[in-house]
């Protein structure tokens, strides 16, 4: 692992400097750089490739567990979970996680209902005579966030927005 890491920053640092601040001899790293892959090296390599493509064939859905069962399965690879699991890693692959579906409606309230005024006629004959609105969940590195917007039945152009940490509440 320091020779890998010499080897990326050698185009930076000397790697006199380099193998000094890692604690090992430029004579060892010189060494590792004619120094063939090891068998498990080349046996990882192998793999890696057998677990991109399994994981690849389930459309980036896979996690370990099934790329180890289909590893088993289809080409009668048989190596132990936790080193898919660090192939995997190494490789930057991992499962599309599901999305769970979640009811965000609340309809069984005591609230009164609002009237349906526009009928379905979302067209106006002139400006500032019809405006609709609604909101709309945002998912942000922060938290969510919700948006709320009116737009002019006339121009199509928007009225006003608002954005805000809660749904009932204006900023």
């Amino acid at each position: 692992m320091r020779f890998a890491i010499i080897d990326a920053k050698r185009a930076d640092y000397p790697i006199t400097v380099l193998c000094r601040a890692l604690g090992v001899s430029r004579a060892g790293y010189y060494a590792s750089i004619c120094r063939p892959l090891s068998r498990r090296a080349i046996e990882d390599r192998r793999l890696a490739i057998l677990v991109r493509a399994a994981h690849e064939r389930s459309r980036r859905t896979y996690g370990s567990p099934r790329v180890h069962a289909e590893l088993a399965a289809a080409h009668e690879v048989f190596v132990s979970r936790k080193r898919v699991i660090r192939i995997m890693q190494q490789e930057g692959l991992k499962a599309r996680v599901r999305k769970r579906f979640r009811v965000t409606t609340m309809s069984d309230h005591d609230q009164p209902i609002a009237p349906n005024l526009l009928d379905r006629q979302f067209t106006a004959e002139k400006p500032n005579q019809r405006w609709v609105g609604d909101t709309t969940e945002l998912l942000t590195g922060n938290g969510k966030l919700f948006l709320a917007v009116i737009l002019d039945l006339f121009s199509k152009y928007v009225v006003g927005w608002a954005l805000s940490p809660s749904n009932g509440s204006c900023p």
